[in-house]
């Protein structure tokens, strides 16, 4: 016979640990939506767009669903001519990775690609960035969800739409809205290029 909370010799389960299997439990079963945003400016960067999104479709516990035109971005954040120009591309993504692991993940990927971190906005390689993971929203400084500039940055916005018009940026509103009131000053589709989405 199965022992009932009530029997003395069964100790309670603590309710920390009932909230943490709980959320793991959901986390495995449940695959979430996740938004990921690419930026590449030094090399190859179509090149290495693709690679980044074959290296996330590679990720056990990540499927790639969606895959954005490329656009071609003046630098953010610095003074203009004093980097090449960036391509940038968003990635929707199926995953029953946390966010922290999600991190974990794209950084791997930035470091395969070479990044290297040697002062804010600088040229790179590639940046994976995670823009948005389902409905979460977190202020922890290690990742920040969503991203606290996504609704700053029309070359997130821009492809996000492209390939989700009805997205939401949770606590900002409709991507739509967002990039609406930002304009596209500054980047452009480049019709010429093309991202594969992995099979």
């Amino acid at each position: 016979m199965k022992p009932t909370q009530s029997d003395p010799t069964v100790q309670p389960v603590p309710a920390s640990v009932v909230e943490t299997v709980d959320a793991a439990d959901v986390t495995l079963s449940n695959p979430r939506w996740a938004v990921l945003g690419l930026g590449a400016n030094l090399g190859n960067r179509l090149e290495t767009l693709q690679g980044t999104v074959d290296a996330l479709a590679d990720t056990p516990g990540l499927r790639v669903k969606a895959v954005s035109p490329v656009y071609e971005t003046e630098p953010w954040g610095v003074e203009p001519g004093t980097q090449p120009s960036y391509f940038n591309a968003v990635v929707l993504v199926k995953t029953t990775l946390p966010p922290s692991s999600l991190l974990e993940r794209a950084q791997a990927v930035e470091e395969a690609f070479h990044r290297v971190r040697e002062e804010r906005w600088g040229a790179r390689t590639i940046d994976v960035d995670i823009i948005a993971y389902a409905d979460v929203v977190s202020d922890d400084p290690v990742l920040t969800l969503p991203h606290p500039r996504a609704h700053l940055r029309a070359f997130v916005l821009a492809p996000w739409h492209d390939v989700d018009p009805a997205a939401e940026l949770p606590g900002r509103g409709a991507v739509a809205g967002l990039l609406a009131a930002l304009g596209t000053e500054g980047i452009g589709v480049r019709a010429d290029l093309e991202l594969r989405l992995p099979e």
